[in-house]
């Protein structure tokens, strides 16, 4: 019996060894605190330098304390003994008249850990008002306070809602009268632009004749005929367009240009851009009453 018991404190003599090698201290930096108030808990290790410990992380439960800060400081060692220290900024929400913490400090063995425990600290509820009086003493006050009247968002999103709702009603009984609208808005402004430039490129063309200025021209013209008639007038030549539109007019005016660009001859053009630029107008005319007798129709 008594060699089994040899045996047993022998092999008991490392672990008792290291537990006598570290020391664990913790303790509150203040004695007292209101509920909820930042405290300081500091927690301190003093051990053999060859020695490995780990101080509790923010998945530790802290109860009855609420962990806010971890604050951690570099290690000191001298005459291989190494002190560590950590300060843990908690706050407490407990009502009872004095709360306990206590946390461990992890020593690293081989095949296991031994958890070190300082001893309790304490902290007591500090109150804030000492004691409640019998009769409450009201001050007379009969200046007028203004208050502060908060933003209604149910009214304001009902009165969103019901716009919204009014606005999609509306569209969905005049969609096709607005994109009516809209087409015969956008094709006036596509002629204004067009009778802009014309007047502009075929001022230039009656003053100083060039081929430059006459292919301006012609190019201009093919294009606004182009997109109000939706037809391929830019890849047609000047007879194609005369034969397809149907008007042997428009044929000569573009020929009496076109001798600008090929022959080089400088012929008088404004008799010819005058009937182009009708026959631009007759077709802009046509378009709008179309789209006025489709949103008349809707």
């Amino acid at each position: 019996m008594a060699k089994t018991l040899k045996i047993l404190l022998f092999l008991l003599i490392p672990y008792l060894s290291n537990a006598q090698q570290v020391k664990v201290d913790g303790y509150f930096m203040q004695d007292s605190a209101k509920i909820g108030e930042r405290v300081g808990y500091v927690l301190k290790a003093t051990y053999s330098e060859s020695t490995q410990i780990i101080f509790p992380d923010s998945t530790f439960d802290f109860s009855p304390m609420v962990l806010l800060e971890k604050k951690t400081y570099i290690s000191y060692t001298q005459d291989s003994i190494t002190q560590d220290s950590t300060v843990y900024f908690v706050s407490n929400f407990s009502l009872d008249p004095t709360s306990y913490l206590t946390l461990p400090v992890y020593e690293l063995a081989r095949y296991d850990s031994v958890v070190h425990y300082p001893m309790e600290a304490e902290l007591k509820l500090k109150l804030t008002l000492d004691s409640i009086p019998e009769q409450l003493v009201f001050q007379q006050n009969n200046i007028y306070q203004s208050l502060e009247k908060s933003f209604n968002w149910i009214i304001i999103g009902i009165i969103l809602g019901g716009v919204l709702l009014l606005l999609g009603v509306i569209y969905f009984l005049f969609a096709d009268k607005f994109q009516e609208y809209w087409k015969e808005r956008r094709e006036k402004r596509r002629w204004e632009q067009f009778e802009k430039r014309w007047k502009t490129q075929t001022a230039l063309l009656t003053k100083a004749p060039s081929i430059e200025s006459a292919d301006e021209v012609i190019g201009l013209w093919k294009g606004y005929m182009e997109s109000i008639t939706h037809l391929p007038i830019k890849e047609w030549t000047s007879s194609e367009i005369g034969e397809r539109l149907d008007n042997l007019e428009i044929f000569k005016a573009l020929r009496a240009i076109d001798l600008i660009i090929y022959a080089g001859e400088s012929s008088e053009s404004e008799e010819a851009t005058s009937y182009l630029l009708e026959v631009a107008r007759e077709k802009y005319q046509e378009k709008q009453t179309k789209i006025k007798h489709e949103r008349a129709a809707v």
